[in-house]
């Protein structure tokens, strides 16, 4: 039974496919108007002050220093969900974190949450909207000026307008909020954080989470956001061709993805019977991907090695084995919503 069910698209991530992540090698074709082994310049302008910075080739002077803990992460989308539920974890593991969202009220909120169970040494938040390039600079400002550099950079923020329905139904304002934040706004902190680490010693990981679609499935009710997420990969993919074409050896960027995770994005769609069935069965609670995403990231800025990773959390041998345990045994029924 279980090899012939289909399943569908039900939610805001995704059921990975049971194959090993590969890589793109680069090709000479694909450089286009770059030229391998030029440094690249860059200038970032900042409130009241220009600071010119290269990105960081392997022959560069600039003396290269090993990534230890504690580690400082900037985490994008983090004032509640699975964002803040990173950040919490990170900073049990004693790493310091920089918070950001749109919403004024929610970064205190969190900050001062935060605060109170790790201290106000730890963490930080400022208001930043990654669809604005000009946030997303004051954003890099903001961390430089509190912890001096970041090692890790964890793209988590996105949208679907909390928007279940068919594409021909979605308006204009609902579509551009998804393309401009997941797209636009995930292009923009992938330049600033790469501009920012190619000039660290310590260099950096960029850590771009997935979600529904970034496997190639269908996501109906969501199409917008599922072409977002499957752009999220390819964008990963010539990144990292990118930085191996400029012999950028102190920068890399990976995927990470969560799954489905009980957030109030992911409920928000627990309409159909289909949606509550694969729910029940696959998502899990902010937290609990937390405590075992945290690890491996770690683990990646520790081996002091630049390859690209992606980072599961729901494999998938675990989405299949617990749909099997459903189908022989019903297990986790009606565990977060109910059935009809």
């Amino acid at each position: 039974m279980a090899s012939s069910l289909s399943v569908p698209a039900v939610s805001l991530y995704t059921i990975p496919r049971v194959v090993p992540h590969q890589h793109v090698p680069v090709s000479l074709c694909t450089m286009g108007s770059f030229r391998s082994g030029r440094v690249r310049a860059v200038r970032y302008q900042y409130r009241n002050r220009y600071a010119s910075g290269m990105v960081v080739r392997a022959e560069s002077n600039v003396t290269k220093e090993p990534m230890v803990p504690p580690y400082n992460v900037l985490i994008t989308g983090s004032s509640k969900g699975v964002g803040y539920a990173l950040a919490k974890e990170f900073l049990k593991a004693g790493d310091n974190v920089v918070i950001c969202s749109r919403s004024a009220d929610r970064v205190e909120a969190a900050v001062e949450s935060l605060r109170k169970e790790f201290g106000e040494q730890h963490v930080w938040g400022t208001v930043c909207d990654v669809r604005e390039g000009k946030d997303v600079r004051a954003l890099v400002e903001f961390a430089l000026e509190k912890l001096k550099y970041i090692d890790i950079w964890i793209n988590n923020a996105g949208s679907n307008a909390y928007s279940y329905k068919p594409l021909v139904e979605t308006s204009d304002d609902a579509l551009m909020e998804v393309v401009t934040t997941n797209t636009l706004g995930l292009m923009i902190c992938c330049r600033e954080a790469i501009n920012m680490m190619g000039n660290q010693s310590r260099g950096g990981h960029i850590f771009n989470i997935d979600g529904a679609g970034s496997d190639g499935r269908p996501t109906p009710r969501f199409a917008a956001y599922g072409a977002t997420k499957r752009s999220v990969v390819h964008l990963t993919k010539s990144l990292q061709a990118e930085l191996q074409m400029n012999e950028v050896n102190n920068v890399m960027v990976h995927n990470l993805s969560p799954g489905m995770v009980t957030t109030d994005l992911l409920m928000s769609g627990a309409t159909t019977k289909q949606a509550k069935f694969f729910i029940n069965i696959l998502a899990e609670p902010p937290d609990v991907v937390a405590e075992y995403l945290v690890p491996s990231i770690r683990s990646i800025a520790s081996s002091q090695q630049m390859k690209p990773t992606y980072v599961r959390f729901l494999t998938g041998l675990k989405a299949y084995s617990r749909i099997f345990s459903r189908l022989a045994f019903g297990a986790r029924r009606n565990k977060y919503v109910m059935e009809d």
